[in-house]
């Protein structure tokens, strides 16, 4: 018997819903569920777990850096489907606190037709079963990224460099100083090699924009886009800046002839590249 499988149970998670929110993004809200419904603390009329980034990563994401758990966390956190706060009765004690917003994640799944994707996947014992069945490659892989996706041809190497380029055309039409473009490129180029997503990325830049245009950044305070894209700073948490009833996963600070099409399937592209 392989030593590649287990008799604990594994992580578990809904295809579909990996599908439209990520592979990473679907993993995390599902045991951040399973959490809520084990141990959830009453606060504010909603139920919340207790976990510092160091835990997540030791109890239930070891194949994880803390780095990409802080990614992930972000992402969910600007699309609106996770909340994060403080109930830490010691001042000192700045361990986060997380609950998942269900309406927010219940508009994203009826807007495709389908209903309550994480309450039908509830384990009672232990975290469940991952089921990664026909979903896209959203892994956090690097060099081991297949070249072929299900129902793609592999693209050749121009035609890769290609779709890089161009994927990162449409996510630098939205940055907001668009400055030292080449440096940007090999930046976001790498990222891409490393499992980043350019859902990831485009969440990262609306944030940003959110965020110089609430503090009223004077432009020599914004920086370039060599800078943003070397610094990897769509890993920030620009949370605090999204509008806290918006309808999920929906850029609203942008002018709609600048956004890059959220509905666009960039699923179809991540985990194309090398």
């Amino acid at each position: 018997m392989s030593n590649l499988l287990f008799d604990e149970y594994p992580l578990i998670v809904s295809a579909k819903l990996a599908e439209i929110i990520g592979l990473n993004e679907a993993i995390f809200i599902q045991q951040l569920h399973y959490w809520i419904k084990k141990d959830g603390k009453e606060r504010d009329g909603k139920k919340w777990i207790y976990k510092s980034i160091k835990e997540w990563q030791e109890e239930d994401f070891a194949f994880w850096s803390d780095s990409t758990i802080k990614r992930i966390i972000s992402s969910l956190n600007s699309s609106g489907l996770i909340e994060q706060s403080n109930y830490n009765k010691a001042g000192f004690d700045k361990t986060k606190w997380y609950t998942i917003n269900y309406t927010n994640l219940q508009s994203v799944t009826n807007r495709i037709g389908q209903n309550d994707l994480t309450h039908g996947s509830d384990c009672t014992d232990g975290a469940g079963q991952v089921e990664l069945t026909n979903t896209r490659d959203y892994t956090e892989t690097t060099t081991e990224n297949n070249n072929t996706t299900l129902g793609h041809t592999p693209m050749t190497k121009t035609e890769k460099e290609k779709q890089l380029r161009d994927d990162f055309e449409k996510l630098w039409k939205l940055y907001p100083k668009k400055e030292d473009k080449e440096r940007a490129f090999k930046a976001y180029k790498k990222a891409i090699g490393e499992g980043v997503t350019n859902k990831q990325i485009q969440t990262g830049i609306v944030g940003y924009r959110r965020q110089i245009e609430i503090e009223r950044k004077e432009r020599k305070f914004v920086k370039t886009g060599g800078n943003w894209f070397s610094g990897k700073l769509w890993e920030n948490d620009f949370s605090s800046f999204m509008p806290q009833h918006r309808e999920a996963i929906q850029p609203t600070d942008v002018e709609e002839h600048e956004i890059v099409d959220d509905n666009y399937d960039w699923g179809e592209l991540d985990g194309l590249h090398e």
